[in-house]
């Protein structure tokens, strides 16, 4: 890919009615002009190799307790360009998008017709107010496997940190960003942390959700990682509520119909994210689990762990319990695990990542077995189907890519892991990008004893990044050391080396 030349259209690009004047896309401004409606940024997703998704959502005072965003209930006209150069000399895709109330303003255009394996430039218009731009890239044709540098991340709880990590993950200019999980967080404000949520409340409403995803897309961090590469989300829990299962709550407080409650966190949560309108919710469903190609190099499988889980054994939490080997217990319901051992099985790429929320690999607490009921321990004949298809296919080149822990981990995946015998995959962990606050660089919770497969653990805040060829990718867990303060600098602190044809993680 080419390397991305560092601007400030990442933080502001270009905006006002005489910046637009220059440009073409400038117009007068209606009788009923709004303020400036782009105050949440604007994101690209969803890559293929003809073209992605471009994101934005009007929103002049997003922080209304209606959560509308201050937006008329009128239609209105978005006009959009997407170019070859960050400066919109050569553009080459126009058009209008009319939003709407009803889905909060929100704008996505999913592009088709471009080239594969190109940067692309993108923005927006209305009112005579004109949008940041973004930069967005093309997958790589099938056939073809260029190099990919890759960030994931997971769980930026907005009260417990500032989003530093998010801007030095801006300022890797990535081919693409993927996010696990635990994008917003749902609970009520709490006065003694770093910033206060809105609303203080915990959230269960429509307005309510539209409002906590609006507070986050305002942070100037999280707007520069959006700007600079497409993304591939998930969720994970905290997006609806806390260790929710399917429709099985994880509480009963905040009271109220958990069904409705599932469906108004899911509408917002599409409505602020760069997806394809095949992930449009209907009502309290909404099918996130896609798989994405990235040339001949990769497929992605993109996972949902919550939506079709069964209820947590043995009540949740961390302890011994037989019922979570029960073969008829799923994480992933039926149809999604028969989706990916097929999608397994095709080997469309040299590697398969599957990207997704909970902790993959046996992770023992105590020499009693204690394992985490809300992870894949929790429901380990599923997990040993999954593996077993990619191990009897051959597929050498499996990285799972999971979050939700708070810290970083590295772990070879074992066709047995009471006997240890024999590496068939690898699993990635990436951090939080707050949550849990700063952290401790000391802490050394990792027990080589209970689990010799698991060979990384740290305890900071940041993210992954991996550069990917067809015969390695190199590893670097990154992170920074107080997300308490503010725009602390990022740094190595673990990598490794997994090769495609020799699962597991090598010593660079």
């Amino acid at each position: 890919m080419t390397t991305l030349r560092r601007r400030t259209f990442i933080v502001g690009g270009l905006a006002g009615a005489s910046a637009a004047a220059s440009i073409g896309l400038a117009s007068s401004a209606p009788a009923n002009a709004i303020s400036y409606p782009f105050t949440l940024g604007v994101a690209s997703g969803e890559p293929a190799a003809d073209g992605f998704v471009i994101w934005t959502r009007l929103a002049p005072n997003p922080l209304n307790a209606d959560g509308l965003g201050g937006m008329p209930n009128t239609n209105t006209a978005v006009d959009w360009q997407v170019a070859t150069d960050e400066r919109f000399t050569a553009i080459v895709r126009t058009g209008t998008f009319t939003t709407t109330q009803a889905s909060a303003h929100s704008v996505h255009v999913t592009l088709t017709g471009l080239e594969p394996g190109r940067e692309y430039w993108y923005r927006f218009r209305t009112g005579g107010h004109i949008s940041p731009a973004g930069r967005a890239l093309t997958a790589p044709a099938v056939g073809t496997q260029p190099e990919l540098t890759m960030l994931f991340a997971s769980c930026s709880h907005y009260e417990e940190g500032y989003f530093t990590a998010y801007r030095r993950m801006a300022e890797e200019h990535p081919d693409l960003i993927l996010h696990l999980g635990d994008y917003i967080y749902e609970g009520g404000a709490t006065t003694t942390k770093v910033r206060q949520f809105a609303p203080a409340t915990e959230i269960s409403t429509l307005a309510n959700y539209r409002v906590r995803h609006a507070q986050y897309k305002t942070d100037p961090d999280l707007q520069a990682a959006h700007a600079t590469a497409p993304w591939l989300v998930v969720w994970d829990d905290h997006e609806v509520e806390n260790n929710y299962a399917d429709l099985v709550r994880n509480d009963s407080s905040p009271a109220g119909d958990f069904t409705a409650r599932r469906a108004a966190a899911y509408k917002a949560y599409y409505e602020h994210m760069p997806l394809r309108s095949a992930q449009a919710p209907t009502a309290e469903n909404m099918l996130l689990h896609r798989r994405v190609r990235w040339g001949s190099l990769a497929t992605f499988h993109m996972l949902d762990t919550r939506q079709y889980r069964n209820d947590q054994a043995c009540g949740d939490g961390t302890k011994v319990c037989p019922a979570a080997d029960d073969p008829a217990r799923s994480l992933t319901g039926t149809s999604q695990e028969t989706w990916l051992i097929d999608g397994l099985r095709q080997k469309l790429g040299t590697w398969d990542f599957l990207g997704q929320q909970v902790f993959f690999a046996q992770r023992l607490a105590a020499a009693d077995g204690s394992k985490s009921m809300d992870s894949w321990d929790g429901y380990t004949a599923n997990r040993t189907r999954i593996q077993n298809a990619w191990d009897t296919n051959g597929n050498k080149g499996t990285v799972v890519l999971t979050g939700d822990v708070h810290r970083s981990w590295g772990a070879n995946l074992m066709q047995n892991y009471g006997t240890q015998n024999r590496i068939i995959g690898t699993e990635l962990v990436t951090t939080s990008i707050t949550s849990g606050g700063d952290g401790n660089a000391a802490d050394n919770s990792l027990n080589p004893t209970l689990n010799p497969h698991v060979k990384y653990f740290k305890n900071l805040r940041g993210y992954v990044k991996t550069r990917t060829t067809s015969a390695e990718m190199r590893v670097d867990f990154r992170a920074v050391d107080k997300v308490t303060v503010r725009d602390y600098p990022v740094k190595t602190v673990g990598s490794y080396v997994v090769e495609s044809t020799n699962p597991g993680l090598q010593a660079p």
